[in-house]
């Protein structure tokens, strides 16, 4: 018997947290993010290098970092949006990857960069020959990739050419996002559909209640073995929506897909007490 496909989930607390009024405190972060790795988390979205101003709830990432120590061959990723992100990145403690929003929406790249398209591209272009000379590797999120509520143009084409012109950059670590929960499996079928190879892409998908399921289960016909969420479906991009749609719940997601056969790294029984923890830290009731 074969051993069973090995999902890698990268758990997102970082896109718990951006959006939250209540911003926990630094200790607090470190002391989840230390849970995390105890309990097997390998792949961590953690803190972003960003401005201060437009993301406050990220204004410590440095010294989260400085207060953790992960084993070898866990990925601890960090967003940026510029150059001066990426010398941040290499500067501090312990990141092993550095993730670049690329929309393919116009109005969310200005939203959430404060550039165009055009221009983002030429600064990927930059950013990732940089980011091979420091020696990190580079994730790049296709923002808005099923859809935008901007009404600016979109097809699975453009999402898919994206990819394509991702990869022939050189960029090998790409994920779909759908950041505001637009993704029906209709439209995860078309994109996955239209795109080269699938099962080489990740999926950073948002949804409301029970809706995650029958996306995943089109992504795993095609392929896919790469997902991102938050514990308790915490968070979302503050500068996608006026309301945010929550992540992915890991403490369901992942049983979910163990009971379709595949092999996940955390340990499930940690997940519900994390889960507790991670609602207590956004300041919700659990």
């Amino acid at each position: 018997m074969s051993a069973p496909d090995q999902v890698t989930w990268v758990e997102c607390p970082r896109d718990a947290w951006q959006g939250l009024e209540r911003v926990p405190a630094t200790a607090e972060k470190v002391a989840h993010l230390r849970n995390l790795l105890a309990a097997g988390f390998d792949h961590l979205d953690l803190g972003s290098f960003v401005s201060p101003k437009a993301v406050p709830q990220m204004a410590d990432t440095e010294a989260v970092l400085e207060s953790l120590s992960a084993r070898p061959g866990v990925d601890l990723l960090c967003i940026i949006g510029n150059e001066r992100g990426l010398t941040r990145a290499a500067a501090a403690k312990g990141v092993t990857s550095v993730g670049y929003p690329l929309s393919i929406s116009d109005t969310f790249q200005h939203r959430n960069l404060g550039r165009s398209i055009l221009e983002s591209w030429d600064e990927l272009s930059a950013l990732r020959a940089q980011a091979e000379r420091l020696g990190l590797d580079l994730v790049v999120y296709v923002s808005m990739g099923f859809g935008n509520p901007y009404g600016d143009p979109w097809s699975p084409k453009a999402t898919a050419a994206a990819v394509e012109r991702l990869r022939a950059m050189g960029v090998g670590r790409i994920a779909l996002a759908d950041t505001v929960g637009n993704a029906g499996p209709d439209e995860v079928e078309a994109v996955l559909a239209e795109v080269t190879d699938p099962a080489g892409l990740g999926l950073h998908l948002h949804a409301a209640g029970n809706d995650w399921r029958p996306l995943l289960q089109v992504a795993l016909r095609h392929g896919v073995r790469w997902f991102e969420g938050a514990l308790a479906g915490v968070g979302g991009c503050p500068f996608a929506a006026d309301e945010l749609v929550g992540n992915l719940p890991t403490e369901r997601v992942l049983p979910w897909l163990e009971g379709e056969g595949l092999a996940v790294a955390p340990d499930l029984t940690a997940l519900p007490d994390l889960a507790v923890e991670a609602r207590r830290l956004a300041g919700l009731r659990n």
